[in-house]
């Protein structure tokens, strides 16, 4: 989704479940019945539109008033611009009640809190759907941010042992600050360990059962991703029958440089992976529409109802999105 400061309001664009922008927020067309309760899977990210690329008028509607968002933090860190928003739990909006952190120059959103629920509505719930496809074993998310994922996986799987790494001490200084990753490490101090560093070197003795990938720079998947070579080193960190699930953007994505497009980008990424696993890559895209962001998940696919029967409401709902790839999409 996209965050975009527009006059008197924050609009969240239909972006890719691309969390990283800022500003504001529109909502996304109406989601059929059986997912209407979820954010569109369009945006990795939330983020705010480019004022290079994107108009006043495309982003004024469906706003959230700007009284109603506070601005707690910003700063540029290192590698990041990073701000943390909070959205009144008053405003009529289903962001209401959330804390948003917002990094990059375009402001996509790499997290999402909220103070009574894990659920997030957002790709972040996707990725929660893994835990119960995976050996046993540790679980490596690679690109932590504020630990929105981890923090819904932790609460619904009371086995799973989460290796988080993120590059930007900062980002994790913030999540610690105002999304409560303190509370959580000292809630589960056995289960979830957090390193600073580059996530591509992320290894565990024996290897890990499944690793979660979201690593984007500038609002764009990193590069490394488009580079068959980066799958198969990833491969190698798996146990025997680990998967891989990732965040591989897609068309909404708004990246810093408007000269890149984030569908070519996906694409890229999901050839690299094509080649290391190729009759084991499968895609999940909102409706099949090409202009929303898009998860990818590799291994054989499951038993669509055995896979429900393990997951809880709304999670159950994501089951039946994905599609194997077998090219362009």
């Amino acid at each position: 989704m996209k965050l975009a400061v527009a006059q008197s309001f924050i609009n969240i664009q239909p972006v890719i479940l691309n969390l990283h922008q800022t500003a504001v927020y529109r909502l996304p067309p109406p989601l059929s019945t059986s997912y209407r309760h979820t954010f569109s899977l369009k945006s990795h990210r939330i983020q705010t539109p480019n004022p290079q690329t994107t108009t006043t008028t495309q982003y004024e509607d469906d706003g959230i008033p700007i009284e109603h968002v506070k601005t707690l933090v910003k700063f540029k860190s290192r590698h990041n611009y990073i701000r943390v928003l909070e959205v009144s739990r008053i405003a009529d909006h289903p962001l209401a009640g959330s804390r948003l952190l917002l990094l990059d120059a375009p402001g996509n959103i790499h997290s999402i809190s909220y103070l009574f629920k894990s659920i997030t509505n957002t790709y972040f719930d996707v990725f929660a759907t893994l835990p119960p496809l995976l050996p046993p074993g540790p679980l490596g998310i690679l690109g932590f941010g504020a630990g929105s994922a981890a923090k819904l996986i932790l609460e619904t799987y009371p086995q799973i042992i989460i290796h988080g790494w993120e590059l930007d001490s900062s980002v994790i200084s913030v999540a610690r600050e105002y999304f409560g990753l303190t509370k959580m490490e000292a809630k589960y101090p056995d289960r979830l360990f957090i390193h600073i560093g580059n996530a591509l070197n992320a290894s565990i003795k024996d290897g890990f059962s499944g690793i979660l990938i979201d690593l984007f720079s500038k609002g764009v998947v990193i590069p490394e991703l488009q580079n068959p070579q980066t799958w198969y080193n990833l491969r190698k960190n798996l146990k025997m029958g680990g998967r891989i699930m990732v965040n591989v953007g897609g068309n909404c994505v708004e990246p810093e440089d408007i000269s890149k497009d984030g569908s070519v980008i996906m694409e890229e990424t999901l050839k690299a992976m094509h080649k290391v696993f190729p009759d084991e890559l499968f895609v999940l895209s909102l409706e099949s529409r090409k202009d929303d962001s898009s998860l990818a998940l590799t291994g054989k696919f499951p038993d669509d109802n055995e896979w429900k029967k393990t997951l809880k409401k709304p999670l159950n709902f994501y089951v039946n999105m994905w599609a194997q790839y077998k090219g362009s999409c």
